[in-house]
């Protein structure tokens, strides 16, 4: 069983940042790929970013060039640096280990206004 906590959301201005973290537990971490989604309201979660245990990313293009997504296998950790905020970055993020049929937090709302 693998845990997988969120942290790191809140309100932010337009032109804003945020570092989302998630920290997962309960499993070998490495061995994951780990991704973060996130669904607005009325919205179908979407993924926004992914990064492989051998560490390769892609992100979706709507984040593209604004967001990055890493990670620490020492620490057990995935990070989304998201620069750039627009008021469509308002969403709950959701961090995944394994897929969609692996493991999912809780999620963390991000919310972008002035």
């Amino acid at each position: 069983q693998v845990q997988v906590v969120e942290s790191g959301g809140g309100l932010v201005q337009p032109g804003g940042s945020l570092t989302l973290s998630c920290a997962a537990s309960g499993s070998i971490f490495s061995i994951y790929a780990m991704a973060w989604y996130r669904q607005a309201p009325g919205k179908e979660c979407d993924v926004v970013a992914s990064i492989t245990n051998g560490g390769r990313t892609k992100l979706a293009d709507s984040v593209k060039g604004r967001f990055t997504i890493s990670r620490d296998n020492a620490k057990n950790t995935v990070y989304l640096q998201m620069n750039s905020l627009k008021p469509e970055d308002t969403a709950i993020y959701y961090c995944n280990a394994g897929g969609e049929k692996g493991f999912w937090g809780q999620g963390t709302q991000v919310t972008v206004s002035s």
